[in-house]
């Protein structure tokens, strides 16, 4: 398995199911749209509002599930950082290339703001026949 087969696997798989964790340690989950790097970061949006974003701001480890079509998925475990600084421009062009409707939403909704997912770990699983799982652990 590759960088270059999990990108090409999550970019044809543009929504995923993230996870994360409140200050309780209550378990949160959402469906979000996602965006993929060559270097497999994950980029998204949310709003300053979300349940997400309190989560993140309190501990930023996150798991994903991206895929679920034909028995294929990849978990995707990492590292949330909101986007800021001479790299925010780069990840939000990566974002608008899968979303170009999320140019409009940086600007016209309030308190959006864009995250980065750094990978830790990843396990791609095909289930059909010959079954394939692979686990990739950082550096990727």
């Amino acid at each position: 398995m590759t960088k270059e087969f999990l990108c090409n696997f999550i970019r044809q798989n543009d929504i995923a199911v993230l996870s994360t964790s409140s200050k309780e340690n209550k378990p949160q989950a959402a469906l979000i749209g996602i965006a993929v790097s060559n270097d497999l970061e994950i980029v998204f949006d949310t709003v300053k509002t979300s349940r997400k974003y309190f989560n993140l701001l309190q501990n930023p480890l996150v798991a994903m599930v991206i895929g679920w079509d034909n028995e294929t998925t990849v978990q995707y475990e990492g590292i949330a950082t909101e986007l800021s600084g001479k790299d925010e421009d780069r990840f939000k062009e990566i974002y608008f290339e899968t979303y170009p409707d999320g140019r409009e939403r940086s600007v016209s909704w309030p308190d959006i703001v864009h995250f980065k997912i750094t990978p830790t770990w990843i396990r791609y699983s095909n289930f059909n026949v010959p079954a394939i799982i692979e686990e990739m652990t950082a550096p990727f």
